[in-house]
């Protein structure tokens, strides 16, 4: 049995990896990945056999964000040419998943940029919400308001909000690195709230900021704390006018390792290979997919995905099923 094996047999068991474990993950030599790779598949395959969860994004607010995070387009400080408008109207955000359910998107994210949601925006997503649980019976809502005032989450969670989605987006200790507007407890705060209103937690991380490894491998277990049900692994894509643009550090082999590390960390959790996956794993995208279950189709809020029918393909390819059972947190707990 090899290092990687023991790893797998450590997750399955539901036990927690060792930090020389973790980071052997992360240092796995290059000729060995497909080793790894098989290890973090016998976890995945164990609790989410060879299905793969697909989600579909709508920005419905663009821009015009108060906040200085150091990778966002749509940031203060940013200079990236991006369109900018304010909250669509509730039409425009119901035809959204009408588009996600001809695409058989299981999950139909409604995210909205600012620091948090004013009363109106609040009062356009609730009815928006409430009218695509009626027309799409089954499809699971994912909200992306941002930070959360007191009463929000439980007014989500009357109107058939499924997910709250609010990524720590990296380690505590590099976040300050990354924004000073908010604060990291603020993002986990958000999280928490969700969670006591009964809505499942989403969050995760971007990888590619500079952060250490000892970062990633805080972020993996941050989660894991967290409990967060589905958790988004972004991978930076450096926008053209933003603090960290130029910022490369990244190949497909390392992103392939963060994914593993991720999945054992996390063994029973959603892993969504998010934004970023097709400019940093490039021609390695498919094999993302034994250590992750899920990921985005279409557009991302302002950068461009891959063709819908290229990702088809290669689920097909891959002997992979499109996973079309909503997540809830009875089934995930359940898996344990």
């Amino acid at each position: 049995m090899n290092v990687y094996d023991v790893i797998a047999e450590t997750s399955l068991a539901g036990k927690e990896l060792t930090n020389e474990q973790a980071m052997a993950v992360l240092d796995c030599p290059d000729d060995e990945l497909l080793l790894l790779l098989h290890a973090a598949y016998r976890v995945r395959k164990n609790f989410y056999g060879n299905k793969v969860k697909l989600n579909m994004i709508i920005n419905t607010k663009s821009g015009l964000c108060p906040e200085n995070c150091g990778y966002c387009a749509q940031s203060i400080v940013s200079q990236a040419p991006i369109e900018k408008y304010s909250m669509m109207k509730k039409d425009e955000i119901v035809a959204g998943a009408a588009r996600a359910a001809e695409l058989n998107a299981g999950t139909y994210c409604i995210v909205a940029s600012g620091r948090g949601p004013a009363s109106r925006e609040l009062d356009i997503v609730v009815d928006a919400v409430k009218e695509i649980k009626d027309r799409h019976k089954g499809m699971t809502v994912c909200a992306c308001l941002g930070i959360l005032k007191s009463g929000q989450a439980e007014r989500l969670k009357e109107a058939g909000v499924d997910r709250y989605n609010h990524n720590i987006n990296t380690s505590s200790n590099h976040h300050q690195n990354i924004t000073t507007s908010h604060t990291y407890d603020d993002r986990v705060n958000t999280v928490e709230a969700a969670k006591a209103s009964g809505i499942s937690p989403c969050s995760g991380v971007i990888v590619g900021m500079k952060e250490s490894k000892e970062d990633v491998i805080h972020m993996a277990r941050s989660l894991e704390v967290l409990d967060a049900d589905s958790i988004p692994v972004n991978f930076l894509h450096a926008v053209d006018g933003t603090p960290l643009e130029g910022t490369n550090e990244l190949n497909p082999r390392y992103c392939l390792k963060v994914l593993c590390l991720f999945r054992f960390i996390n063994p029973t959790k959603e892993i969504r290979i998010s934004g970023g996956r097709e400019v940093n794993l490039r021609s390695l995208q498919p094999f993302g997919l034994y250590a992750a279950n899920s990921i985005f189709i279409g557009d991302y809020l302002t950068t461009e995905g891959q063709e819908g029918s290229q990702d088809w393909k290669m689920l097909e390819d891959m002997g992979f099923e499109v996973d079309l059972e909503p997540l809830n947190r009875e089934v995930a707990k359940a898996l344990t």
